[in-house]
Protein backbone atom coordinates (compact mmCIF):
# COMPACT_ATOMS: atom_id res chain seq x y z
CA UNK A 1 0.00 0.00 0.00
CA UNK A 2 2.03 2.86 -1.02
CA UNK A 3 1.88 6.61 0.60
CA UNK A 4 2.13 9.33 -1.82
CA UNK A 5 4.78 11.54 -0.30
CA UNK A 6 3.14 14.68 -1.15
CA UNK A 7 0.44 13.17 0.84
CA UNK A 8 2.86 13.58 3.61
CA UNK A 9 3.62 17.26 2.78
CA UNK A 10 -0.09 18.43 2.32
CA UNK A 11 -0.43 16.56 5.85
CA UNK A 12 2.46 18.85 7.39
CA UNK A 13 1.57 21.67 5.96
CA UNK A 14 -1.68 21.72 7.70
CA UNK A 15 -0.37 20.53 10.70
CA UNK A 16 1.95 24.05 9.97
CA UNK A 17 -0.96 25.66 9.28
CA UNK A 18 -2.88 24.45 12.97
CA UNK A 19 0.14 25.48 14.91
CA UNK A 20 0.97 28.91 12.90
CA UNK A 21 -1.99 30.18 11.17
CA UNK A 22 -1.66 33.35 9.30
CA UNK A 23 -2.52 36.09 10.97
CA UNK A 24 -3.48 40.14 10.54
CA UNK A 25 -0.97 41.25 7.50
CA UNK A 26 0.67 37.91 7.50
CA UNK A 27 -2.63 36.55 6.12
CA UNK A 28 -3.87 39.16 3.50
CA UNK A 29 0.04 38.47 2.17
CA UNK A 30 -0.54 35.14 2.30
CA UNK A 31 -3.73 35.28 0.75
CA UNK A 32 -2.30 37.34 -2.19
CA UNK A 33 0.72 35.23 -2.61
CA UNK A 34 -1.84 31.95 -2.94
CA UNK A 35 -4.07 34.02 -5.77
CA UNK A 36 -0.91 34.63 -7.64
CA UNK A 37 0.08 30.85 -6.99
CA UNK A 38 -3.14 29.74 -8.25
CA UNK A 39 -3.01 31.89 -11.82
CA UNK A 40 0.69 30.58 -12.52
CA UNK A 41 -0.66 26.94 -11.93
CA UNK A 42 -2.84 27.09 -14.39
CA UNK A 43 -0.79 28.53 -16.72
CA UNK A 44 1.35 26.22 -16.31
CA UNK A 45 -1.73 23.89 -17.26
CA UNK A 46 -2.01 25.62 -19.99
CA UNK A 47 1.43 25.53 -20.79
CA UNK A 48 1.59 21.69 -21.24
CA UNK A 49 -1.56 20.25 -22.48
CA UNK A 50 -0.11 20.12 -26.36
CA UNK A 51 -3.19 21.03 -28.35
CA UNK A 52 -1.55 17.75 -31.14
CA UNK A 53 -2.43 15.70 -28.71
CA UNK A 54 -5.65 16.37 -27.32
CA UNK A 55 -6.66 16.64 -31.26
CA UNK A 56 -5.01 12.92 -31.60
CA UNK A 57 -6.97 11.78 -29.12
CA UNK A 58 -10.40 12.64 -30.47
CA UNK A 59 -10.10 9.62 -32.44
CA UNK A 60 -11.30 7.62 -29.69
CA UNK A 61 -13.97 10.29 -28.61
CA UNK A 62 -16.65 7.11 -27.05
CA UNK A 63 -13.72 6.22 -24.71
CA UNK A 64 -13.67 10.26 -23.75
CA UNK A 65 -17.13 10.64 -23.71
CA UNK A 66 -17.69 7.67 -21.24
CA UNK A 67 -14.83 9.02 -19.08
CA UNK A 68 -16.61 12.48 -18.43
CA UNK A 69 -19.61 10.96 -18.02
CA UNK A 70 -18.20 9.27 -15.28
CA UNK A 71 -16.47 11.89 -14.04
CA UNK A 72 -19.35 14.87 -14.19
CA UNK A 73 -22.60 13.06 -14.86
CA UNK A 74 -22.29 9.86 -12.46
CA UNK A 75 -19.92 11.03 -9.61
CA UNK A 76 -22.37 13.87 -8.99
CA UNK A 77 -25.44 11.85 -8.79
CA UNK A 78 -23.99 9.55 -5.98
CA UNK A 79 -22.37 12.59 -4.56
CA UNK A 80 -26.14 14.13 -4.19
CA UNK A 81 -27.40 10.37 -3.20
CA UNK A 82 -25.26 10.85 0.11
CA UNK A 83 -27.06 14.22 1.15
CA UNK A 84 -29.84 11.26 2.91
CA UNK A 85 -26.29 10.72 5.15
CA UNK A 86 -27.20 14.42 6.96
CA UNK A 87 -26.78 14.81 9.29
CA UNK A 88 -26.27 11.03 11.26
CA UNK A 89 -23.24 10.19 9.68
CA UNK A 90 -21.97 13.25 8.02
CA UNK A 91 -22.23 17.23 9.20
CA UNK A 92 -23.65 19.46 6.89
CA UNK A 93 -19.67 20.92 6.05
CA UNK A 94 -18.09 17.47 5.51
CA UNK A 95 -21.30 16.70 3.00
CA UNK A 96 -20.62 19.84 1.42
CA UNK A 97 -16.85 18.88 1.02
CA UNK A 98 -18.25 15.38 -0.40
CA UNK A 99 -20.42 16.73 -2.90
CA UNK A 100 -17.45 19.07 -4.32
CA UNK A 101 -15.30 16.36 -4.56
CA UNK A 102 -17.45 14.92 -6.81
CA UNK A 103 -17.56 17.71 -8.87
CA UNK A 104 -13.61 17.88 -9.51
CA UNK A 105 -12.07 16.98 -12.85
CA UNK A 106 -10.13 13.79 -13.09
CA UNK A 107 -6.45 12.85 -12.62
CA UNK A 108 -3.62 12.55 -15.45
CA UNK A 109 -0.49 11.48 -14.02
CA UNK A 110 -1.74 8.23 -11.57
CA UNK A 111 -4.26 7.86 -14.47
CA UNK A 112 -1.54 7.53 -17.20
CA UNK A 113 1.09 5.32 -14.17
CA UNK A 114 -1.87 2.88 -13.41
CA UNK A 115 -2.97 2.57 -17.08
CA UNK A 116 0.61 1.76 -17.87
CA UNK A 117 1.29 -0.71 -15.34
CA UNK A 118 -2.40 -2.44 -16.20
CA UNK A 119 -1.02 -2.75 -19.49
CA UNK A 120 -3.79 -0.90 -20.95
CA UNK A 121 -4.46 2.32 -23.14
CA UNK A 122 -1.99 4.63 -22.34
CA UNK A 123 -2.50 7.16 -25.08
CA UNK A 124 -6.35 7.20 -24.28
CA UNK A 125 -5.50 7.43 -20.48
CA UNK A 126 -3.18 10.55 -21.23
CA UNK A 127 -6.26 12.16 -23.39
CA UNK A 128 -9.18 11.53 -21.16
CA UNK A 129 -6.85 12.92 -17.87
CA UNK A 130 -6.17 16.12 -20.56
CA UNK A 131 -9.92 16.34 -21.18
CA UNK A 132 -11.11 15.82 -17.95
CA UNK A 133 -9.17 18.67 -16.46
CA UNK A 134 -10.08 21.10 -19.44
CA UNK A 135 -13.60 20.51 -19.28
CA UNK A 136 -13.10 20.98 -15.45
CA UNK A 137 -12.34 24.36 -15.55
CA UNK A 138 -15.92 25.13 -16.61
CA UNK A 139 -17.76 22.31 -15.53
CA UNK A 140 -16.98 22.22 -11.84
CA UNK A 141 -17.75 26.07 -11.08
CA UNK A 142 -21.40 25.52 -12.78
CA UNK A 143 -22.20 22.24 -11.35
CA UNK A 144 -20.87 23.87 -7.61
CA UNK A 145 -23.39 27.01 -8.45
CA UNK A 146 -25.81 24.18 -9.48
CA UNK A 147 -25.75 21.90 -6.47
CA UNK A 148 -24.49 23.42 -3.99
CA UNK A 149 -25.61 27.67 -4.67
CA UNK A 150 -25.63 29.83 -1.82
CA UNK A 151 -25.38 27.53 0.76
CA UNK A 152 -21.55 26.40 -0.71
CA UNK A 153 -19.84 27.71 1.92
CA UNK A 154 -19.42 31.37 0.58
CA UNK A 155 -19.78 29.99 -3.07
CA UNK A 156 -21.87 33.08 -4.90
CA UNK A 157 -22.19 34.05 -8.53
CA UNK A 158 -18.78 35.96 -8.10
CA UNK A 159 -16.78 32.90 -7.99
CA UNK A 160 -17.98 32.13 -11.59
CA UNK A 161 -16.03 35.38 -12.08
CA UNK A 162 -13.16 34.78 -10.08
CA UNK A 163 -13.01 31.13 -11.81
CA UNK A 164 -12.93 32.92 -15.38
CA UNK A 165 -9.90 35.55 -13.90
CA UNK A 166 -8.24 33.36 -11.80
CA UNK A 167 -8.02 29.70 -13.38
CA UNK A 168 -9.43 30.16 -17.38
CA UNK A 169 -7.92 33.12 -18.50
CA UNK A 170 -4.32 32.52 -17.20
CA UNK A 171 -4.82 28.90 -18.76
CA UNK A 172 -5.51 30.11 -21.83
CA UNK A 173 -2.58 32.28 -21.85
CA UNK A 174 -0.68 29.55 -21.63
CA UNK A 175 -2.57 27.50 -24.60
CA UNK A 176 -1.41 30.90 -26.59
CA UNK A 177 2.02 31.47 -25.54
CA UNK A 178 2.82 27.25 -25.58
CA UNK A 179 4.34 27.95 -29.39
CA UNK A 180 7.12 30.54 -28.08
CA UNK A 181 7.34 28.54 -24.02
CA UNK A 182 6.67 25.02 -25.03
CA UNK A 183 10.09 23.92 -25.24
CA UNK A 184 11.49 25.85 -22.02
CA UNK A 185 8.58 24.05 -19.82
CA UNK A 186 9.53 20.41 -21.47
CA UNK A 187 13.12 20.88 -20.71
CA UNK A 188 12.47 22.02 -17.21
CA UNK A 189 9.52 19.72 -16.17
CA UNK A 190 10.72 18.83 -13.13
CA UNK A 191 11.64 22.38 -12.10
CA UNK A 192 8.30 22.98 -12.83
CA UNK A 193 6.83 20.36 -11.33
CA UNK A 194 7.99 21.30 -7.83
CA UNK A 195 7.29 25.00 -8.22
CA UNK A 196 2.94 23.69 -8.68
CA UNK A 197 3.06 21.40 -5.93
CA UNK A 198 4.33 24.09 -4.13
CA UNK A 199 2.06 26.28 -5.02
CA UNK A 200 -0.61 24.28 -4.10
CA UNK A 201 0.66 24.23 -0.70
CA UNK A 202 0.80 27.49 -0.50
CA UNK A 203 -2.89 26.93 -1.00
CA UNK A 204 -3.57 24.68 1.60
CA UNK A 205 -1.72 26.55 3.93
CA UNK A 206 -3.68 29.52 3.34
CA UNK A 207 -7.03 27.75 3.23
CA UNK A 208 -6.40 25.90 6.78
CA UNK A 209 -4.63 28.92 8.35
CA UNK A 210 -7.68 31.07 7.18
CA UNK A 211 -9.95 27.76 9.32
CA UNK A 212 -8.12 28.07 12.38
CA UNK A 213 -8.52 31.52 12.39
CA UNK A 214 -12.36 31.30 12.47
CA UNK A 215 -12.57 27.90 14.45
CA UNK A 216 -14.10 25.92 12.06
CA UNK A 217 -12.21 22.77 13.31
CA UNK A 218 -13.92 22.40 16.27
CA UNK A 219 -16.97 21.22 13.82
CA UNK A 220 -15.07 18.24 13.27
CA UNK A 221 -14.73 14.76 15.08
CA UNK A 222 -12.74 12.05 15.17
CA UNK A 223 -15.78 9.95 14.87
CA UNK A 224 -17.20 12.61 11.68
CA UNK A 225 -13.58 11.93 9.98
CA UNK A 226 -13.75 7.81 10.21
CA UNK A 227 -17.50 8.13 8.92
CA UNK A 228 -15.91 10.08 6.02
CA UNK A 229 -13.34 8.00 5.30
CA UNK A 230 -15.92 5.25 5.37
CA UNK A 231 -18.43 7.32 2.74
CA UNK A 232 -15.59 7.74 0.69
CA UNK A 233 -14.43 4.11 0.34
CA UNK A 234 -18.25 3.04 -0.71
CA UNK A 235 -17.60 5.64 -2.90
CA UNK A 236 -14.71 4.50 -5.13
CA UNK A 237 -15.43 1.31 -4.85
CA UNK A 238 -19.15 2.10 -6.34
CA UNK A 239 -16.89 3.86 -9.03
CA UNK A 240 -14.59 1.48 -9.82
CA UNK A 241 -16.97 -1.41 -10.37
CA UNK A 242 -18.99 0.96 -12.20
CA UNK A 243 -16.35 2.30 -14.56
CA UNK A 244 -15.20 -1.77 -15.04
CA UNK A 245 -17.84 -3.61 -15.67
CA UNK A 246 -20.05 -0.58 -17.54
CA UNK A 247 -17.08 -0.62 -19.83
CA UNK A 248 -17.34 -4.07 -20.89
CA UNK A 249 -21.51 -3.75 -21.50
CA UNK A 250 -20.39 -0.63 -23.49
CA UNK A 251 -18.00 -3.33 -25.90
CA UNK A 252 -14.76 -1.44 -25.11
CA UNK A 253 -11.98 -3.93 -24.89
CA UNK A 254 -9.96 -4.82 -22.17
CA UNK A 255 -6.68 -1.91 -23.04
CA UNK A 256 -9.54 0.12 -22.83
CA UNK A 257 -11.71 -1.01 -20.32
CA UNK A 258 -8.28 -0.24 -18.10
CA UNK A 259 -7.88 3.66 -19.20
CA UNK A 260 -11.59 4.19 -18.22
CA UNK A 261 -11.45 2.74 -14.86
CA UNK A 262 -8.37 4.10 -13.89
CA UNK A 263 -9.60 7.74 -15.49
CA UNK A 264 -12.82 7.82 -14.77
CA UNK A 265 -12.81 6.46 -10.94
CA UNK A 266 -10.40 9.25 -9.90
CA UNK A 267 -10.62 12.64 -8.36
CA UNK A 268 -7.35 15.23 -9.34
CA UNK A 269 -5.97 16.95 -5.73
CA UNK A 270 -4.06 19.44 -7.60
CA UNK A 271 -7.41 20.56 -10.18
CA UNK A 272 -9.68 20.76 -6.84
CA UNK A 273 -7.72 22.34 -4.12
CA UNK A 274 -7.37 25.63 -6.49
CA UNK A 275 -10.77 25.69 -7.03
CA UNK A 276 -12.21 25.04 -3.84
CA UNK A 277 -9.81 28.06 -2.59
CA UNK A 278 -11.64 30.07 -5.16
CA UNK A 279 -15.22 28.83 -4.74
CA UNK A 280 -15.24 28.22 -0.95
CA UNK A 281 -12.94 31.25 0.22
CA UNK A 282 -12.89 31.00 4.46
CA UNK A 283 -14.45 27.56 4.37
CA UNK A 284 -11.95 26.10 2.27
CA UNK A 285 -10.47 24.28 4.68
CA UNK A 286 -13.13 21.75 5.09
CA UNK A 287 -14.07 21.77 1.94
CA UNK A 288 -11.15 20.07 0.52
CA UNK A 289 -10.66 17.64 3.48
CA UNK A 290 -13.09 14.70 1.66
CA UNK A 291 -11.09 15.24 -1.32
CA UNK A 292 -7.42 14.89 0.50
CA UNK A 293 -8.24 11.87 2.37
CA UNK A 294 -10.01 10.45 -0.88
CA UNK A 295 -6.91 10.91 -3.36
CA UNK A 296 -4.71 9.14 -0.82
CA UNK A 297 -7.36 5.98 -0.68
CA UNK A 298 -7.62 6.21 -4.55
CA UNK A 299 -4.05 6.20 -5.25
CA UNK A 300 -3.78 3.52 -2.20
CA UNK A 301 -6.38 0.87 -4.14
CA UNK A 302 -5.23 1.83 -7.75
CA UNK A 303 -2.08 0.24 -7.00
CA UNK A 304 -3.14 -2.67 -6.09
CA UNK A 305 -6.01 -3.25 -8.52
CA UNK A 306 -3.38 -1.81 -11.57
CA UNK A 307 -0.67 -4.56 -9.89
CA UNK A 308 -3.97 -7.20 -10.35
CA UNK A 309 -4.31 -6.20 -13.64
CA UNK A 310 -1.21 -6.63 -14.98
CA UNK A 311 -1.27 -10.27 -13.95
CA UNK A 312 -4.60 -11.36 -15.38
CA UNK A 313 -4.85 -13.90 -17.96
CA UNK A 314 -6.17 -11.25 -21.02
CA UNK A 315 -2.81 -9.28 -20.10
CA UNK A 316 -0.63 -12.17 -20.55
CA UNK A 317 -1.93 -13.11 -24.05
CA UNK A 318 -2.07 -9.10 -25.08
CA UNK A 319 -0.79 -8.77 -28.63
CA UNK A 320 1.68 -5.64 -28.89
CA UNK A 321 -0.01 -2.30 -29.49
CA UNK A 322 -0.42 1.00 -29.01
CA UNK A 323 -0.68 0.71 -25.23
CA UNK A 324 2.63 -1.40 -24.90
CA UNK A 325 4.45 0.86 -27.51
CA UNK A 326 3.77 3.51 -25.06
CA UNK A 327 4.11 1.66 -21.72
CA UNK A 328 7.31 3.29 -20.81
CA UNK A 329 6.35 7.30 -21.56
CA UNK A 330 3.59 6.65 -18.92
CA UNK A 331 5.27 8.16 -16.18
CA UNK A 332 5.85 11.37 -18.52
CA UNK A 333 2.30 12.50 -19.17
CA UNK A 334 1.42 16.18 -17.93
CA UNK A 335 -0.57 16.69 -14.55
Amino acid sequence: MPVDPYIVLLLGTVGLAALFPAHGTGADVASGASTAAIAFLFFLYGARLSTREAMDGLRHWRLHLTVLACTFLVFPVLGLAARGLVPVVLTQPLYQGLLFLTLVPSTIQSSIAFTSIARGNVPAAICAGSFSSLVGILVTPLLAALLLGGSGGGFSADSLVKIVIQLLVPFLAGQVLRRWIGGFVARHKKVLGLVDRGSILLVVYTAFSEGMTRGIWHQVSPARLGALLGVEAVLLAVMLGLTWYGGRMLGFPREDRIAIQFAGSKKSLASGLPMASVLFGAHASLAVLPLMLFHQMQLMVCAVIAKRRARDPEAAGEPAGPAAASRTAAGTGSR
